[in-house]
């Protein structure tokens, strides 16, 4: 016989597509709460439903009042609480920050059953470099909002993730290739799915692509970092010679990817070269 959950507040990451990919320890807690703080009850309820389950389901989304955060909490105090999304990992460009800071404020016992994210999926999918990643949820849907954004990460040495609609792709892709020109893209869809696809080329490509085959659903869209120029490859250069005069070529490598944010390995290997 299982033990019973104590109260408190359990986030539960649920599939992102495939329900086969719900996780032995989801299920268990799904299981043995008493209630399920969901963004759609009838989503939410399909799930139980192929789980085997019936749990009595609370509408928590986006536009959630302060009532019924405070009524969840309140519960959760009291007995075990699950909170969900429609797909994937709760808080992660879905609702539940707040209940969980305030979960947290009002001592109520929070813990999270890690599972399936749509982000991370599609960055072990899309062949950019994964060492560093930036996850930025939604770009904004107005098109000069949407060149800030892109504008302000664009220096960061690291893959960009977002989430996007396909209503918005094609915008996207676009402002990707004006403001970030010579960036390779990859957009994955369909993720765990019957028909997955992670497909990756310049946004020109993606958008013809597109275009001609217009998706459906959700969408990460994948940004790869920036290349590195002439200029700061006689930079970076520089730097490895001067960490090579008291170092090893791995320890130099090491201390140049941390001043610059580029990769260790590539740094390492350049350092051989000049070694």
């Amino acid at each position: 016989m299982e033990t019973p959950l104590a109260p408190g507040l359990y986030i539960v990451a649920t599939p992102i597509g495939n329900l086969g990919d719900i996780s032995t320890r989801a299920a268990s807690v799904l299981g043995g709460v008493a209630a399920v703080a969901c963004e759609d009850t009838r989503v939410a309820g399909k799930l139980l439903s192929h789980l085997g389950l019936k749990r009595r389901l609370i509408r928590y989304d986006d536009h959630a009042s302060d009532e019924t955060r405070a009524h969840v909490l309140n519960l959760a105090a009291q007995e075990p609480v699950a909170l969900v999304s429609d797909a994937g990992t709760p808080l992660i460009s879905d609702p539940g920050y707040r209940l969980v800071r305030d979960a947290k404020a009002a001592g109520i016992m929070v813990t999270s059953i890690p599972g399936p994210s749509a982000a991370v999926v599609a960055l072990t999918l899309a062949g950019l470099p994964s060492d560093r990643f930036l996850f930025a949820g939604f770009l904004p849907g107005k098109a000069k909002a949407r060149a800030e954004v892109l504008a302000e990460l664009g220096a960061v040495r690291a893959t960009l993730v977002f989430y996007e609609t396909s209503p918005r792709l094609a915008d996207a892709l676009a402002a990707i290739a004006e403001v970030l020109p010579g960036r390779e893209v990859a957009v994955a869809r369909e993720l765990t799915k019957r028909f997955e696809e992670c497909r990756n080329g310049a946004p020109a490509d993606l958008i013809a692509h597109y275009t001609a085959h217009p998706p459906k659903g959700e969408i990460v869209l994948l940004v790869g970092p920036p290349g590195v120029t002439a200029a700061q490859e006689h930079d970076v250069d520089a730097l490895l010679l001067a960490a090579l005069a008291m170092s090893k070529p791995s320890q130099a490598a090491a201390e140049v990817a941390r001043v610059t944010g580029l990769d260790r390995k590539t740094l390492y290997a350049r350092a051989m070269e000049l070694k």
